[in-house]
């Protein structure tokens, strides 16, 4: 049986938010955490205590649960320092620039071809992607003419 809204879908966009508004006022109101970002389905809190953030966990889970039957993917749950970059929604944000995630890149290589070039062209435009960008051009319009010797680690 097929169930929800197609991933793409403006509408699937719209419901995550009507549907998780409830979730931003308890993590602000009532669990008063001052760096708290959610986009639809993904959500990151930052925190300078990795303690507190492992606390944070029960009561999350248990709102999700209780007020809306939802959950956490357990291998999607991740304590990381802030030095280490916020790795959201495809990218790498560090304390003074963005990168494409290692996955995204790898992805857009494998995927890129002349009809959806302008889309993984636009995707770089919000992150340090000026080397990828030149090679993303060079495997599109010049393949077999020019390598590209892009580090996609």
């Amino acid at each position: 049986m097929n169930r929800g809204i197609p991933i793409g879908s403006l509408t699937s966009q719209l419901f995550a938010n009507v549907y998780l508004d409830g979730f931003d006022h308890f993590v602000k109101e009532v669990l008063q955490l001052p760096y708290y970002i959610r986009y639809a389905d993904d959500v990151v809190i930052l925190h300078e205590d990795p303690a507190a953030l492992i606390a944070l966990l029960r009561p999350t889970c248990a709102w999700l649960r209780d007020e809306r039957r939802l959950e956490f993917h357990p291998r999607k749950i991740k304590i990381r320092k802030l030095s280490w970059g916020i790795d959201f929604l495809g990218y790498v944000t560090l304390p003074h620039h963005r990168v494409l995630r290692t996955k995204s890149k790898r992805r857009m290589f494998r995927r890129v071809n002349s009809k959806n070039m302008s889309s993984y062209l636009g995707l770089l435009q919000h992150c340090a992607g000026r080397k990828l960008r030149t090679c993303l051009v060079k495997k599109v319009w010049a393949p077999n003419i020019i390598s590209c010797d892009a580090k996609l680690d």
